[in-house]
């Protein structure tokens, strides 16, 4: 059966590939062949009828939405889409569960190894934001910060595994395709800057972390978390693949790290996962870690060109525990920013649109990802 990327994932046996295949397939059938009616039908139907009662368009997401929940076509889909969900993890912890305990067991003996290059440091008395644990982000059972063990690494493995069937495929090897498409994006904008620390906030189990280490060897680089379970996977993770990395539990709304630490801090779709409240401090944190001259880059999903595919990418919202991805639709990120103590002439804005394939795109648009840039 199919070897596994690193010693800490576990052997896929046959049935395991064929539930993977499985969801893999189902998910991009919906995306490919069922989730394109949902326009049609609020063309054909919820345009006319909103406008016979209205004498106009639907002008809001919020309009839209309480007209498209009324159809089955909607409702099918939604129902589809949220079964494949709760199906991609299903077959993800299958396997893990499986072997948990030997695997448990490898990441222990990694961690101890004298030859490590990177480091793991946890604070089992870091208080968890609200926004991390009142729901399992994405379904994920447990969240990214729930232990089902001593040393579990479990959500790490849940989490590699779960990812490549979120968006089939669209990921890569090592679903490190964010932090790739967020390096090209530096080096095309500062094709001249080599940083020499780096820090990943909200890294998970560190696969846009590793592409930020390999595309700057040279530099020293540090991802955080709130998630113990993550971290853990994520330092036996980079080992074995032979990036160095120092991994620490951290909110990255007030870290342990001295003022003018580093001189480029990244985030990689963590934004969407905190709150209003969060925001500013993690901006205003970023510009306190940052050295004279050094980068802040946010990269981040925005919520659709129009009120159509805003109300599509609600449905994340509504129905994937992605809670506060909602209340970003039309956010003005400068000024948040602003809010956290950047100036405004430091801040700009950009859009950077990744080449996935036609497949890949979610709700039907070409899902560029919003970039903040604070240049200190």
């Amino acid at each position: 059966m199919a070897k596994p990327l690193h010693p800490f994932l576990p052997e896929l046996q046959h049935d395991d590939v064929a539930r993977l295949d499985f969801v893999k397939s189902l998910r991009r059938f919906l995306s490919t062949r069922v989730l394109p009616g949902n326009a049609k039908v609020y063309e054909q139907r919820v345009i006319p009828r909103f406008r016979a009662t209205h004498g106009r368009e639907p002008a809001t997401r919020d309009e839209i939405r309480a007209e498209m929940v009324r159809e089955p076509y909607y409702q099918l889909w939604s129902a589809l889409q949220r079964r494949s969900q709760e199906m991609l993890w299903e077959a993800a912890i299958e396997p893990i569960q499986r072997e948990l305990p030997e695997l448990i067991k490898k990441a222990n003996a990694a961690v101890n190894r004298p030859d490590r290059r990177g480091s793991l440091r946890l604070n089992p008395d870091l208080p968890l934001p609200a926004y991390n644990t009142e729901m399992d982000i994405h379904i994920q059972p447990g969240g990214y910060h729930h232990e089902w063990a001593n040393d579990d690494i479990a959500a790490g493995a849940i989490y590699e595994i779960g990812v490549g069937m979120y968006m089939p495929d669209a990921w890569g090897a090592e679903g490190d395709y964010l932090g790739q498409l967020a390096v090209a994006n530096f080096r095309r904008a500062w094709p001249d800057r080599k940083p020499r620390r780096i820090l990943d906030m909200g890294c998970t189990i560190g696969s846009s972390t590793t592409a930020w280490a390999r595309a700057f060897p040279e530099a020293e680089v540090h991802g955080i978390d709130v998630g113990a379970p993550v971290l853990r996977y994520a330092h036996v993770r980079s080992e074995a693949l032979g990036v160095p990395i120092h991994f620490s539990q951290q909110n990255a709304e007030a870290t342990e790290f001295e003022p003018g630490s580093f001189d480029l801090v990244v985030s990689q779709i963590l934004i969407h996962e905190t709150s209003l409240r969060a925001m500013p401090r993690i901006f205003a944190e970023s510009r306190r870690l940052l050295a004279p001259g050094g980068l802040m880059i946010h990269m981040d999903i925005p919520r659709g060109a129009n009120p159509f595919k805003q109300f599509m990418h609600d449905w994340e919202s509504y129905n994937n525990n992605e809670g506060f991805a909602r209340f970003m639709t039309g956010l003005d990120l400068e000024a948040v920013a602003v809010e956290g103590g950047w100036q405004k002439d430091e801040l700009s804005v950009e859009r950077v649109i990744p080449n996935y394939d036609k497949s890949q795109m979610a709700y039907g648009d070409e899902y560029p990802y919003t970039v903040l840039i604070g240049n200190r």
